[in-house]
């Protein structure tokens, strides 16, 4: 499979597009004034201790406290065992005797704020690197999962080696399993030095305080998303190109060999209808090359996605129609959750299947399409009423909430009241003004099409109202007001 990156790159903006077989997988945007905020070292200070939740809120100089729960508080173990949090069963020493108002502390972020909530913390540093990651606290050696276990003791014998006496505890990255020992030595210094530089600036400055910030989005994508699919990494900017050849050249020499400078005259991302892709992104119908097509609703507290077969006729046996649309949206839909990058949980509603050999083939393709996923999804069989229930791991807002905000009309419902419910809104309301105030005159000024339906379809009951009340009524024609606002003066 061939993969491309482009990177659309401008002052206030990044926009990183992953293109497999010419089909737009992944888009990440990253912008100056909204930078995320995991990985992200900070010197903070307790605001307060929740005991009855078994948490702290953290003021670390953002707009929100961020949250510390007593699962993300580190604690030292015996014979560098892996860390309290990754550990079960153990019960935990509670916060109040951990942490108290007024503390400074080293966290980091490991989730974004999102909505309403502040951001997540750890006690446990944890700094990444190309091939490993860094927990200075700890004397623990891993392998990731990932890499196969007939493997895992050997690499760990080359890391034990390679880390030496000098402390510390490291956990060896998926990318790192075919590095050389330089590179591996490479590493480790760099991340040492990197601790180093945060403790210093810690004895430094008075909480709150930023004390080391995670690498830029061009910079993860070298570190991140280059593997051994991806051809080039096209860049638009040639300044950003130079500075980021020499990072590479500097962390991940390999993946800096694949970087290319576009230089052509169309906008990178038209060349390549990214552009499309977005907009088809943000909108709820994805049509598929069937004719059938998906309904994605995201909520605040799950995403739904509906399949249609819509006008696809293509077989002449029902059951076969509706297998080949399921198959197509399991695979359509992978790719909208990664497009999208929805979280939480996701609830599919796969048109209905009677036969189980179908359903379970859906089912497979649907968790093999998931697979190519770089963030953790888990999703259960069928459900009695024939949903799939799954969820994704949330690492950072989605597509939609970075590049919308709801509709200052409908407040994000997605509906506006008719111009008729508003005008017996109106009624109601001059009904209501009128036992208590003693006007000359009542004006209703509102949006053009409520007016309209006063003067025309409406105009009788206005009529009645002020005969009722003995006042005069009149009408005010308002374009900028929205089709649920309106005024009533009292002249």
């Amino acid at each position: 499979m061939q993969q491309d990156i482009l990177v659309n790159w401008s002052p206030q903006e990044t926009r990183v597009a992953i293109v497999e077989n010419g089909a737009v997988q992944e888009l990440h945007v990253e912008r100056t004034l909204e930078r995320g905020l995991v990985g992200n070292v900070y010197l903070g200070k307790v605001a307060r201790v929740l005991p009855g939740m078994q948490s702290a809120f953290i003021d670390m100089g953002l707009e929100r406290a961020a949250f510390l729960h007593v699962a993300d508080v580190w604690q030292r173990q015996p014979d560098g065992e892996p860390p309290a949090p990754a550990r079960n069963g153990q019960p935990q020493v509670p916060i109040e005797k951990q942490v108290f108002e007024g503390q400074s502390l080293m966290v980091q972020v490991i989730k974004d704020p999102i909505g309403t909530k502040g951001a997540r913390l750890s006690t446990q540093i944890s700094i990444a690197g190309r091939l490993l990651v860094f927990l200075p606290q700890d004397d623990h050696l891993g392998v990731s999962q990932k890499i196969p276990s007939d493997q895992r003791d050997a690499l760990r014998r080359r890391l034990t080696k390679l880390v030496g006496d000098a402390g510390g505890g490291f956990i060896l990255r998926t990318n790192g399993e075919d590095a050389t020992d330089e590179e591996l030595a490479e590493d480790i210094a760099y991340l040492r030095k990197t601790w180093a530089r945060i403790r210093e600036a810690a004895t430094r400055v008075p909480p709150p305080a930023l004390l080391h910030q995670d690498l830029n989005l061009l910079q993860r994508v070298l570190r991140d998303l280059v593997n051994e699919e991806t051809q080039t990494i096209r860049i638009d900017s040639r300044e950003q190109f130079a500075s980021l050849a020499e990072f590479g050249r500097e962390f991940m020499p390999k993946a800096a060999a694949k970087l290319q400078l576009y230089k052509g005259e169309r906008p990178i991302f038209d060349l390549y209808a990214v552009e499309e892709e977005i907009a088809r992104a943000l909108g709820r119908r994805v049509d598929l090359k069937s004719g059938g097509y998906l309904i994605v609703d995201q909520t605040e507290a799950l995403t739904t996605v509906d399949v249609n077969t819509g006008g696809y006729v293509g077989s002449r046996n029902f059951d076969e129609t509706i297998f080949k649309t399921n198959l197509e949206a399991a695979q359509a839909i992978a790719r909208q959750l990664r497009l999208r990058n929805l979280g939480g949980i996701i609830i599919v509603d796969f048109i209905d299947m009677q036969r189980e050999d179908h359903r379970e083939q859906v089912l497979g393709e649907f968790r093999k399409q998931l697979a190519r996923d770089r963030v953790k999804t888990m999703a259960g069989g069928f459900s009695q009423l024939g949903l799939v229930e799954m969820t994704r791991k949330r690492t950072r807002e989605s597509l939609a909430h970075m590049l919308c905000e709801p509709c200052p009309l409908c407040q994000g419902k997605g509906t506006v009241r008719t111009p008729r419910t508003v005008a017996y809104d109106i009624l109601r309301e001059i009904l209501r003004e009128a036992r208590q105030f003693n006007p000359r005159e009542y004006r209703v000024i509102a949006a053009p099409k409520v007016i309209e339906l006063f003067l025309d379809e409406e105009s009788q009951h206005l009529a009645g109202l002020s005969d009722f009340i003995g006042k005069p009524i009149s009408l005010q024609s308002e374009s900028a007001m929205g089709q649920e606002q309106y005024d009533i003066v009292l002249l």
